[in-house]
């Protein structure tokens, strides 16, 4: 009986290990200025605001998308706090890299589009 309990505890405590340190692939750094079209992607069900650059594009959370959702199609430059998580498929494969900014400070919009 005693050997169960150590082991469920064991596996409990690899699992729980597991979890948290599979998000720290992520890198931060302090502050970055980007410049790039607003765009609306997704599905009607799970829509996302990006911000597109020449090289890459650029997610934002929810409370952060809904400062640009009224410019869409027009070019902006903000600056946020960066972040860079690597994808994975399931079979373990490299699916590429998702580039997120979060705390938006919307800095210039241009008029001309």
């Amino acid at each position: 009986m005693n050997k169960r309990v150590i082991c469920c505890f064991l596996v409990l405590f690899i699992l729980c290990a597991i979890v948290i340190f599979a998000g720290d692939d992520q890198e931060n750094t302090d502050s970055i200025q980007v410049t790039g079209i607003v765009r609306l992607i997704g599905t009607g069900n799970f829509p996302q605001i990006v911000i597109t650059t020449e090289d890459k594009e650029w997610y934002l959370p929810k409370e952060d998308a809904d400062k640009l959702y009224n410019l869409q199609h027009r070019k902006v430059t903000v600056e946020g706090e960066w972040s860079k998580k690597e994808l994975k498929f399931a079979s373990g494969r490299s699916a590429g890299t998702r580039y997120e900014l979060r705390n938006i400070k919307i800095i210039s919009v241009d008029s001309s589009e």
